[in-house]
């Protein structure tokens, strides 16, 4: 595999009161920010509303990649894009017509990004990836940060990236990656990964995402 290697750091690790310094600490070295939005019903667990959402899209210094855990999200993806995200995924398990929201999007200026959980078979959604720019397979349950990874969707990955083929889709991985699983995501074929715990709780963010970075090219070509 040849493909390029993007390093998108989540914020979900870092101080909430400070997100314009904190993205600013990783913005020389990052592809990315990954913007988890979650609303308390697709997901246990609350982060941003989409109005607090566009505020740290419109101070981002990096483009923004926002991961959609939320319900109802055929309405809410497609003002996501309008608002300035690069990148919007919306979960395969949440959309009631995945083509015309990930058409939606792509409409509005970004990039569409189709996401399945660890309990999520791939092959249902193989008829969308012509409708696709990533599709990013949870290494773990969405809804909190700082999970296990779970090794036992690296067969996913692989599968994803044969699917793929010579198609212009990224391949991204969400859920614990560290220094010592992102060899095995980027062996199994992923190219984009989302680390947050592993970059914001390390002293120096930036050097943190150059090092994952690096380890994942290693194993990639």
């Amino acid at each position: 595999m040849t493909n390029r290697i993007r390093i998108t750091p989540s914020i979900l690790n870092a101080d909430f009161t400070n997100l314009g310094g904190e993205i600013e600490r990783i913005s020389k070295n990052s592809d990315l920010v990954h913007l988890d939005v979650m609303d308390d019903i697709f997901v246990p667990n609350f982060t941003f509303d989409f109005a607090r959402a566009t505020e740290i899209i419109s101070v981002s210094k990096l483009p923004v990649d926002a991961h959609l855990m939320v319900a109802e999200v055929d309405l809410v993806a497609p003002k996501y894009a309008e608002a300035g995200c690069a990148s919007v995924t919306v979960h395969a398990e949440a959309t009631n017509d995945i083509r015309s929201t990930l058409r939606a999007i792509r409409t509005n200026g970004a990039r569409a990004s189709l996401a399945i959980k660890p309990k999520t078979e791939l092959e249902p959604y193989l008829d969308f990836l012509d409708e696709l720019d990533m599709l990013l397979i949870m290494t773990v349950e969405p809804g909190f940060g700082g999970q296990k990874f779970m090794a036992d969707q690296l067969p996913k990955i692989a599968q994803a990236r044969k699917e793929i083929g010579a198609k212009q889709i990224w391949l991204q991985v969400d859920g614990g990656i560290s220094l010592e699983t992102i060899e095995l995501a980027a062996r199994a074929g992923a190219d984009t990964f989302v680390a947050g715990s592993a970059v914001f709780n390390s002293p120096d963010p930036e050097q943190m995402v150059a090092i994952l970075r690096g380890k994942a090219q290693s194993v990639a070509n």
